[in-house]
């Protein structure tokens, strides 16, 4: 198996690197501190680690703390940095872990680390929420921390839970009932209010950033202040209550029925949906009985099993057009006549006898 990372060199650019065959001999979280932005790690003894550095302003030390599971999702701080690692846990899946090489994960994973620098907590959640999907959680455990969005996951979001094998269906559990993710117009307005409220000496800070040509620094920065503001801002206007992990499997049982309802519901309509397609297929045969009787001739003609299914079916086909849109005595009327030329062909009519429309001599 093997190991991907991605960090930005001092050009600024982002590239990857795969390590195979052994057990990766570096030092995943020095190198992480002093290099690396993400780090993907997957193995074929069923361990996988996802990891991200963020700067210290990009999260709380209370929400770095309430968030952490030790083993799972583990939150450590260096000087300057953030490392986050979201580990899978004990993993039955090892079909996943004998085709499965790594690749694909970090270009899946990645745009985590962006979110997290905008202030979207969702995958500390998950994280969480893998933990809290094991039989030691108790079900009086409470949410470490209140989020928004859980039932619209980002593409990034739904990845680092598949591949931290999340209960899909606590996942959807965890999504009832979660208020919806801010509205583009709505961060706009807080972007609007945050601006505003600058002092002029910072402005003038991020100014002169951009003019010296640090703008990712100043980008950054920018970015993790206002993720910052916004958090706090979040907390004061909400007064959403946390749930307990019972009432989050509580949760996990009714997302389970509404999907076992909606797959019954769209295995009906789909049969309502081929049911009228096959209406419509039979009343074409209908409309030209005799263009159909012409068609079973030739794989008839064949005189190979083949053939013989073929026109099996369609004789079926014809005898269920007679039924709607006909009278079944016309139909065992012109099948005596259509068969009066084929009464030696024996694999043909116990295939007719097996499908019920055909009575042998």
């Amino acid at each position: 198996m093997g190991d991907l990372a991605a960090g930005h060199d001092h050009a600024g650019q982002l590239h990857q690197k795969k390590y195979t065959r052994s057990d990766f001999k570096g030092d995943p979280d020095k190198l992480m501190e002093l290099y690396f932005d993400a780090h993907v790690y997957v193995a074929n003894w069923m361990r996988a680690i996802f990891m991200v550095r963020l700067p210290m302003e990009a999260l709380s030390r209370e929400t770095a703390k309430a968030a952490a599971v030790p083993y799972l999702l583990d939150i450590e701080p260096t000087r300057t940095h953030w490392i986050i690692t979201w580990s899978l846990g004990e993993s039955e899946n090892y079909e996943r872990f004998d085709v499965e090489d790594g690749l694909g994960w970090m270009e899946l994973l990645a745009p985590v680390r962006d979110e997290l620098l905008c202030g979207d907590l969702r995958s500390l959640y998950i994280g969480w929420l893998a933990a809290a999907g094991g039989e030691t959680t108790d079900d009086d455990e409470m949410e470490p921390i209140c989020v928004s969005g859980l039932g619209d996951l980002t593409a990034s979001q739904q990845a680092l839970a598949q591949f931290l094998e999340v209960d899909p269906y606590l996942l959807a559990g965890a999504g009832m009932g979660s208020p919806s993710a801010p509205k583009a117009e709505i961060l706009l307005q807080e972007m609007d209010m945050w601006i505003d409220a600058l002092p002029g000496e910072e402005v003038h800070s991020i100014l002169k950033q951009l003019l010296e040509g640090k703008g990712q620094q100043a980008e950054r920065s920018i970015r993790n202040r206002f993720a910052a503001w916004r958090r706090g801002f979040q907390i004061n206007a909400t007064d959403a209550s946390r749930r307990t992990v019972g009432e989050l499997r509580q949760n996990a049982v009714k997302a389970r029925l509404i999907q076992l309802e909606n797959r019954k519901r769209d295995h009906e309509q789909r049969e309502i949906e081929r049911r009228k397609e096959h209406e419509e297929y039979l009343k074409t045969l209908a409309d030209d009985f005799s263009k159909a009787w012409a068609s079973v001739r030739e794989p008839v003609e064949r005189g190979s099993g083949w053939g013989y299914d073929i026109a099996c079916r369609i004789i079926v086909d014809i005898a269920e057009a007679y039924d709607l849109f006909a009278t079944k005595e016309q139909f065992q009327d012109e099948l005596k006549r259509f068969m009066a030329g084929y009464l030696r062909r024996r694999a043909l009519i116990r295939r007719l006898v097996k499908a019920g429309i055909w009575k042998d001599q």
